[in-house]
């Protein structure tokens, strides 16, 4: 079991880490593609958009398939990938390589997931969950560090050297560890309204990063459409009965505007390098200190759940990172203020990324829903994440100066914040929070 945990995490991180490590690298990549700062949004929005497809697809399969095949095409496609991006002649090369590259990184957590839930008792599933979603947090702390130092020591390309015997390490492991058998459910895909989504929101995106307002406007439209459908659709990607709780639709739009800010964090090296003259490694090693501040108050913001309710923790999360985008979209040109910003920013993404939502989502759902309404959280972060680096591709196109682009860029995300932390104030009290479950026990007694 320790060995199937082993195996699990490692690839979770391998996954995880490929996002992380480039953040560094962008300037770098730029220059050797002549791609404008605006245009390498696209870097992140590209796979985040294919991991959402992705994530679709792989649970769909694993559960027809089996774990094991899934999982090992998995690896191989997010190895496949690797080698193609360290080769790309070109751009539109380099982002095919990135597609390949999350189709396959994509589908590593949820099969990991569902793998755990067939095999660990449920007595241990949450350590064992909790032990392969922490690997996330270490390859948040490593990734800008390790991208960093290759860049400025070697190339941008090797960093995507490192994927290959990890691959090849999780490869082998999961050939021997990872269950063959598989529950075989004959589970229905909604292959068009996720057809939909992400025609919409490559639309989107590309209406705004390339101020093609047109495009951005047809995009909303598919967008709407994709919800017209939900409506009808059999099994649906986004279970509208979960959008009828108050609680809970704030809950998912305040997930959208967290990822909105997550995505602040993949440009923070391209800032510094761009506005400080830092080198790869060092505005590597500041985003770091973010990470790692916002690895470290995890655990507190999660013992904070128990004594102030979820409100107070996202409120808080909100606040500290409004202040520390703020400092940043106004310091960024001074290091020691852009290490401040890190500190407390990151202090903020602690509370907000932690464990507040998920605990929201878990207490106002029936045990029956609760998988699915954790999962469309996910992929709410996920659309939030594709929105925000968009816009911040936008605002870096449409400035008349590299700097001026930048503050436009953060101050645009400490709006974002702002609106995050009027909509946690409309949350449940603690006090009615914890009603909720005292009344699903009586009903449950009765």
């Amino acid at each position: 079991m320790n060995r199937l945990l082993w195996t699990l995490s490692l690839g979770v991180f391998a996954g995880a880490l490929d996002l992380s490590v480039l953040s560094p690298a962008l300037p770098a990549l730029g220059r050797d593609f002549a791609v404008q700062v605006s245009d390498l949004a696209w870097v992140f929005t590209l796979y985040l958009l294919v991991t959402v497809l992705s994530i679709a697809l792989s649970s769909t399969l694993a559960d027809r398939y089996g774990r094991r095949p899934i999982y090992l095409a998995c690896i191989a496609l997010f190895a496949i990938g690797s080698i193609v991006a360290i080769t790309a002649p070109s751009y539109a090369v380099f982002l095919a390589a990135r597609g390949v590259q999350a189709l396959g990184a994509g589908g590593i957590f949820p099969v990991a997931t569902a793998t755990i839930g067939d095999v660990v008792p449920a007595a241990r599933r949450g350590a064992a969950l909790g032990i392969v979603a922490a690997t996330w947090g270490l390859a948040a702390v490593i990734g800008p560090g390790l991208g960093g130092l290759i860049t400025h020591f070697v190339s941008w390309r090797w960093i995507f050297g490192a994927n290959l015997p990890l691959a090849a390490i999780v490869f082998a492991l999961a050939l021997a560890d990872v269950p063959a058998a598989a529950p075989r459910r004959a589970r229905s895909f909604d292959a068009g309204g996720l057809t939909l989504l992400c025609v919409g929101l490559v639309a989107l995106t590309d209406g705004l990063i390339a101020a093609r307002p047109i495009i951005g406007i047809i995009g909303a439209f598919i967008l709407a459409c994709f919800g017209v459908w939900e409506t009808e659709a059999s099994a649906p990607i986004v279970p509208l009965e979960l959008l009828r709780s108050p609680q809970l639709r704030k809950t998912y739009a305040l997930e959208i505007l967290i990822g909105m800010l997550e995505g602040s964090l993949f440009f923070i090296p391209t800032v510094l390098v761009g506005a400080q003259g830092l080198s790869y490694a060092a505005a590597g090693f500041v985003a770091a200190l973010g990470a790692l501040t916002f690895v470290a108050v995890i655990p507190a913001a999660g013992r904070a759940l128990d004594r102030a309710g979820s409100r107070d923790v996202l409120l808080v999360g909100a606040m500290l990172t409004e202040v520390g985008l703020a400092l940043f979209a106004l310091g960024f040109q001074s290091l020691p203020l852009a290490l401040l910003a890190m500190v407390v920013a990151g202090a903020g993404f602690g509370a907000l990324l932690g464990a507040p939502t998920r605990y929201i989502v878990t207490s106002e759902t029936p045990e029956s829903a609760r998988a699915t309404a954790v999962g469309l959280l996910s992929q709410a972060l996920i659309v939030g994440q594709i929105v925000g680096s968009s816009l911040a591709g936008a605002l870096f196109g449409l400035a008349k100066s590299e700097i001026g682009g930048y503050r436009d860029a953060y101050l645009a995300f400490c709006a974002v914040a702002f609106a995050a932390m009027l909509l946690a104030a409309t949350l449940k009290s603690q006090r009615d929070e914890r009603r909720r479950p005292i009344e699903k026990a009586a009903a449950g007694a009765t």
